[in-house]
């Protein structure tokens, strides 16, 4: 059988599941402005490419002036949803870019943002689904970042939400899928036991040293896939020494595929002889992640 280029393209990305992922967003100058200055932009990109990062995420037009050096040794996902800081709602995202032309300027995944929950949900859920018919015709994987981010979700559990974002990413066709996991080990276990996709998880904001490793620890011992983490490591004192410290502690602590689906089956049946819920709001699942 011949396998697709999204396929194909997806397994080079993950490394065949045998190793965790390191993304670096890099971003945040389109939402936020400058976050450094351009020659320093560039030795970051440097510094990730040659101590263990595996993709940044950057705007279509950054491809364009990436050193080709970096693009030999790192894979470049494109993000094609966008906002300023400045908007009257920030939390819509609209599209600023396609998978096609994505393609063409040498992008080797794609990545959009949904804010689930927002007053502008069903355009960005719309956005999400009709991006990833086109990576598929493209023949480029796609990242969906997903956050419980609005009105629509004030009065819910944040297991509730994010486990939603994970289905959703799921059941509209998207490869991998970035969370703002968090919270209880065991809560975080739940959340990737049942999403059939990979998932890694956000970084967020920039936080001491010591706390920043613990979470890198926990979500990769919760059965995350990989982190996408850009702040806490391109604005610490050392990025080199922080990009291999990262590194160091997603190895450390990765749970291969079949720890994971065991994880799954454990938190089942745990779930069964408890009689009880995964969360009082949502059905009981099983290991497929199907209603019991």
């Amino acid at each position: 059988m011949i396998k697709s280029g999204r396929s194909l393209r997806l397994a080079r990305l993950l490394k065949g599941g045998h190793e965790p992922l390191l993304l670096v967003p890099m971003d945040h100058t389109l939402t936020d402005g400058p976050f450094t200055d351009a020659q320093r932009y560039d030795r970051l990109q440097s510094i990730l490419a040659a101590n263990g990062a595996d993709a940044i995420v950057v705007h279509k037009g950054r491809l364009g002036l990436l050193n080709p050096l970096v693009y030999e040794r790192i894979a470049v996902v494109v993000h094609i949803s966008a906002s300023t800081r400045y908007a009257p709602d920030p939390n819509y995202k609209y599209q600023v870019g396609d998978a096609e032309d994505c393609l063409r300027r040498g992008a080797d995944a794609i990545s959009v943002h949904v804010n689930l929950g927002s007053v502008t949900e069903d355009q960005q859920i719309r956005m999400m689904a009709n991006t990833a018919d086109a990576c598929d015709r493209a023949g480029l994987p796609l990242i969906a970042m997903i956050y419980p981010r609005g009105p629509g979700v004030t009065d819910r559990s944040r297991l509730e939400t994010v486990m939603h974002a994970a289905a959703l990413a799921a059941d509209l066709g998207v490869d991998i899928v970035k969370l703002p996991l968090g919270g209880p080990i065991d809560e975080m276990r739940q959340v990737v036991a049942s999403c059939p996709i990979p998932i890694v998880t956000a970084g967020g904001a920039q936080v001491p040293d010591v706390d920043f490793n613990q979470f890198v620890a926990n979500v990769m011992k919760a059965g995350a896939r990989g982190i996408a983490a850009g702040r806490n490591i391109f604005m610490s004192a050392d990025p080199t020494a922080k990009v291999r410290e990262v590194r160091k502690l997603l190895d450390a602590n990765y749970v291969g595929a079949p720890i994971r689906a065991s994880l799954a089956g454990a938190i089942a049946d745990q779930t069964v002889q408890a009689g009880g819920l995964l969360h009082s709001s949502l059905p009981l699942l099983d290991q497929r992640g199907v209603n019991a």
